[in-house]
Formats: structure tokens, sequence, C-alpha cells
């Protein structure tokens, strides 16, 4: 298992409830792809350097992870399919 870094952006108008349900989707698609959550950081709202459908806020949060690499593919296909979030970014650490 590698340990990768997940640093994605939801839609600023998800708050509360939802974006917390937002983020434990985000962690049980790492954990249905065999991977375990390491730590999950939320750094709020912040302004973005260009707009992503037509906002520019966004409410970012970064998760640590380990996963096999032959899932991380599949992993970040299933991202793409969760609506509110806005951009996502995965990098394998050290």
């Amino acid at each position: 298992m590698r340990t990768y870094e997940l640093m994605f952006i939801v839609h600023p108008e998800v708050e509360g409830d939802e974006f917390t349900a937002v983020v434990e989707r985000i962690t049980g698609l790492i954990e249905r792809g065999s991977g375990t959550v390491k730590e999950v950081k939320p750094w709020g709202l912040r302004r973005l350097a260009y707009p992503i459908r037509d906002q520019w806020e966004g409410q970012y949060v970064l998760v640590y992870f380990e996963m096999d690499p032959q899932s991380v593919a599949e992993f970040e296909r299933s991202v793409l399919l969760v609506e509110p979030v806005m951009r996502h970014l995965v990098i394998r650490t050290e």
C-alpha cells in the first residue's frame, strides 16, 4: 500500500450536514477501494484563483490515505461522480 494525499474542493453552498455527508462519501469511496483513511483536514472556505462553475470560493478538504496503486484510478473515477466536488487532485506522498 502507498500513501496518498487527496485535496478536493466542495461547492461553497454545501454546508453543515450536507458538507459532512460529502466528506463521508469520499472517505467511504476510499474504504470501499481497500484503502484506509489516515487523516481528514477541512481547511474551510477559501477564495479560488479562477472561477470554477461560476464560483469564486470553495471549501477545501485535505485527506491522507493509503491504498493499492491499482485502486487509485477507479477511486478517481468515482470522485468525478460526486456532484458537489468541483475539483480534486490525488498525489502520491513519500
